[in-house]
């Protein structure tokens, strides 16, 4: 049979990668040990006995508590004061909470379509690469590894911190080093969790989204006494509107992109499709579940803050939610920044989770170093790619405690590749008319999300040039680098040794091996490869 050609590219080695059936081998030749040996032995009739692979881990109910943490995070908690400070006034703000809802359930039915009609993980990464081509999502990837989720993570760990120090320091704000310092901690060890065992990550997305409800639902509950009581005079139509500095269609798109930080997460459900049970059922049922409780939840907690504080009140505030509960809860205030605290602490590991299964993804393509793509040989956990992950989130935590500067650098990016993508699925259904769809949207709804887009890249790119400049400066230094590392693939000899050499040190060190896939395309030649065992890696 014919050899099985590879694309290499500087991302990977002409080297052979070490693979699951040859990893104990070389790890017994280097540690010849009799206990390390024992363990290699063990460890090869495991991997001899069943494939490694990423194993399908999310059912119904954890289906949607992930779509439900992830969106849920530190933006409810610290998005209201941007968006209300660019909205210039409480009735424009509390429109623009609804109308991003909106246009967030109408992305998710976008997204839904393409989560089951590509049915790969990787999310939109992996629809615009295959729309697109190459260079598109080698691009997408570049610019969530260096701006997207770097930037988002540090968000919502500085936000932990903030209100785990708050109690700490009532009168004064926390010193910077210890808001850093404690957002690292976070972040490596939620990493070492996830590192260790994708149940435990489950586990904590479950328990902790138990005190993101837990603050909300008292936030919102509080607000209705507080209307009761007749404390409604921001919402009142002759007050909502009045203004604290003059309407700018540049500052509205802002506060757009304020808010849509609170939403973000709506689609990271697609960056993990392949360990969903049965996503062609579970994947839509929990887009359509979560979308209209976190849209029901974010509109009404936003109307209870301003029962409880002015427009001034809530600008001035650096923690809204804990500036709620000293108004409000007395001496039981203690138990809002603890509520927020479990709250983004859960955000960070859901986030934590699904940017590293992006990682995984492009690895697994030959757009990141194809360590990225190994999985650990008993825990079946990509640790490379969870390693990778945490890396410049602590950088950027280190860099910046900025937030709301950080919120528009990301909104923006993110909201520049939520088009494209959706204007991938357009362009798919011209292609592609015929491919099968298990959930088919009408295309009134991608046309209605590209206009909102276009109105608010313009206008964002006008009122912020140098933080939505140096975005897409960023994303275009990827192009280089795309033709440099994957487009050329005759790369020196030199080059793959040293690359091979350092793949096998870092196997040995983090126990990985690369996972067996699937390729549903070609189904019928994979499983003959497989028993004549003949698949070769060639150079080129």
């Amino acid at each position: 049979m014919k050899p099985k050609r590879q694309r290499f590219s500087v991302f990977t080695c002409n080297s052979p990668v070490q693979t699951f059936s040859s990893v104990p081998l070389f790890l017994k030749y280097t540690h010849k040990g009799g206990h390390i040996e024992n363990i290699m032995q063990a460890l090869d009739r495991q991997i001899h006995s069943w494939p490694l692979t990423l194993f399908p881990s999310f059912h119904s109910v954890s289906t949607f508590l992930l779509n439900d943490c992830n969106i849920i995070g530190s933006g409810i908690f610290v998005s209201p004061k941007g968006v209300l400070e660019n909205a210039s006034s409480v009735g424009v703000a509390i429109i623009v909470w609804v109308t991003t809802g909106v246009i967030t359930a109408i992305g998710a039915l976008c997204y839904a379509e393409l989560g089951v009609t590509i049915p790969k993980s990787g999310g939109d990464y992996s629809y615009v690469k295959d729309i697109f081509g190459g260079l598109a999502g080698f691009l997408r990837l570049w610019i969530a590894v260096l701006v997207i989720y770097p930037t988002n993570q540090a968000v919502i760990a500085l936000t932990f911190s903030n209100y785990v120090l708050h109690p700490l320091f009532p009168t004064c704000l926390p010193p910077i080093i210890g808001l850093r310092l404690l957002a690292a901690v976070c972040l490596l060890l939620l990493t070492w969790v996830n590192c260790y065992s994708v149940r435990w990550a489950t586990c904590v997305q479950d328990v902790f989204t138990a005190g993101k409800l837990l603050a909300l639902a008292l936030i919102i509950i509080m607000g209705f006494v507080q209307i009761c009581k007749g404390h409604y005079y921001w919402l009142e139509p002759a007050h909502a509107f009045e203004t604290f500095c003059d309407y700018n269609v540049g500052l509205i798109a802002l506060s757009f992109l304020q808010g849509s930080f609170a939403y973000g997460g709506w689609n990271f459900l697609n960056y993990v499709t392949e360990e969903l049970v049965d996503p062609n059922k579970n994947l839509p049922r929990a887009i359509f579940i979560s979308i209209p409780v976190v849209t029901f939840v974010y509109v009404f907690a936003n109307v209870a803050y301003v029962t409880a504080m002015s427009p001034q009140e809530l600008l001035a505030s650096n923690a809204v939610a804990v500036t709620f509960g000293e108004k409000l809860l007395g001496v039981m205030s203690w138990i809002m920044p603890i509520s927020v605290a479990l709250s983004t602490f859960g955000g960070v590991n859901g986030s934590l989770f699904t940017s590293s299964r992006l990682f995984f993804a492009g690895a697994r393509e030959g757009h990141l170093p194809r360590l990225l793509a190994m999985i650990h040989v008993k825990r079946c956990t990509p640790i490379p790619a969870l390693l990778f992950t945490v890396s410049p989130d602590k950088i950027t935590a280190s860099i910046s405690h900025d937030i709301y500067t950080l919120i528009n650098y990301v909104g923006f990016i993110n909201y520049l590749f939520y088009g494209v993508t959706v204007a991938g699925q357009i362009v798919l259904r011209i292609k592609e008319p015929n491919m099968h769809r298990p959930i088919k949207v009408s295309l009134v709804w991608p046309v209605i999300y590209l206009l909102f887009w276009a109105f608010l890249l313009i206008f964002s790119l006008y009122s912020e040039p140098v933080v939505c400049g140096t975005g897409l400066a960023i994303m275009m230094t990827g192009v280089p680098v795309y033709f440099l590392g994957v487009y050329w693939e005759n790369k020196p000899k030199c080059f793959d040794v040293a690359t091979g050499k350092v793949t096998y040190l870092c196997q040995k060190l983090c126990l990985v091996v690369y996972p067996v896939t699937e390729e549903p395309k070609e189904p019928l030649k994979k499983d003959a490869d497989e028993k004549a065992g003949d698949t070769v890696q060639t150079h080129d």
